[in-house]
């Protein structure tokens, strides 16, 4: 690891601060780096030379504690440790003036577990095609004990309000993309009515992870699921918004400079129609309806997108491939109309 601390983490106030906590748990000096991939939350790895731990805060300069709730993630790991669902062991959460005066902001830290996050299909394509297959399987078999567990039983009970859960999630994205409107989008105003006209009646809630995919999960040598991260998203409400946005993922797509994962174009890599049946037969749920909630993950992806478009054109966001989002908008509007028809 680099001798220089990274930005928004100072090594020395960490240890100062995990040795009135924790006492004995550090046993030397630490040194930090940030894990790059990221897309939201700061990941840093940190170690003492003999163990190694995790650090999550929000960006620097973060800006609505809601959008980067450390708390939230730090609540759902503790709770979910126990089950069969794989979460790093947590050690410990930091928030009002003592994380100010540590890091700056609120933060927690974790155990550091082994793992791969696949992003790409290149990645994915060193695994060849049946270890593929069968990782990508066992998303979904994860997915399903992560949707068995009794929300009560694990203390979050509280964890979020599922009554009207679609109308709410549905209005969010409709105000986000109020707030990006810019330019003409054929076919937008037409997918979000549509979804809007077609509302399913939600299955009883579950805790779901809210941002559901392959390179949120860590996966070790022998292809097992070791943790599922990046829980900044969840809160109880319809389980088949996390299999709907699973399905979209797993759509091959031949974008180059999309921020999505590209991953589901390996060789290999299960069609969303054999996802969705492998959770209907472990579930048990009734997924007919899947169609909606993969176009409402479309329709959610195509806002996000048109959010980054409308920041970078006004010279608000960097990044890469930034320059050539806004051409991505209009193919996942179509995924979106599509799929719906299609259902």
């Amino acid at each position: 690891m680099s001798e220089d601390p990274p930005p928004g983490l100072d090594p020395g106030r960490l240890r100062a601060y995990l040795d009135r906590e924790r006492p004995g748990l550090v046993a030397g000096p630490l040194r930090a780096r940030l894990i790059e991939g990221g897309r939201s939350n700061l990941t840093y790895a940190v170690t003492d030379g003999a163990r190694r731990w995790v650090v999550r805060r929000p960006p620097l300069g973060h800006v609505l504690a809601t959008a980067h709730d450390m708390r939230r993630e730090y609540r759902v790991m503790t709770a979910l440790a126990g089950t069969p669902v794989p979460v790093p062991p947590t050690v410990l959460l930091c928030e009002g003036e003592a994380a100010e005066a540590v890091l700056g902001a609120p933060f927690y830290v974790m155990d550091f577990v082994e793992g791969t996050p696949y992003r790409t299909a290149g990645q994915l394509a060193g695994l060849g095609p049946e270890r593929t297959h069968a990782t990508v399987l066992s998303l979904v078999d994860t997915l399903v004990d992560l949707h068995a567990v009794e929300p009560g039983a694990v203390g979050l009970g509280d964890f979020g309000h599922p009554d009207g859960f679609l109308e709410r999630q549905l209005r969010r994205w409709a105000k986000q993309l109020d707030a990006s409107r810019s330019r003409e989008l054929p076919g937008i105003d037409q997918l979000q009515e549509a979804l809007a006209a077609r509302l399913p009646r939600s299955p009883a809630p579950t805790v779901v992870h809210g941002d559901y995919r392959l390179d949120n999960v860590l996966v070790d040598a022998d292809d097992r699921i070791t943790a599922v991260l990046d829980w900044e998203m969840s809160t109880l409400g319809d389980p088949l918004t996390d299999l709907g946005l699973l399905a979209m993922y797993s759509t091959p797509l031949e974008l180059p400079g999309s921020p999505v994962s590209t991953s589901a174009s390996a060789p290999g890599h299960p069609l969303p129609g054999e996802l969705i049946e492998r959770y209907a037969a472990r579930s048990g749920r009734d997924v007919t309806a899947l169609s909606w909630y993969t176009a409402f993950a479309w329709f959610k992806l195509a806002v996000i997108l048109e959010g980054i478009h409308y920041r970078f054109t006004r010279g608000q966001t960097v990044g890469a491939g930034f320059d050539r989002i806004g051409e991505l908008v209009p193919v996942f509007l179509h995924h979106g109309l599509t799929t719906l028809k299609e259902g």
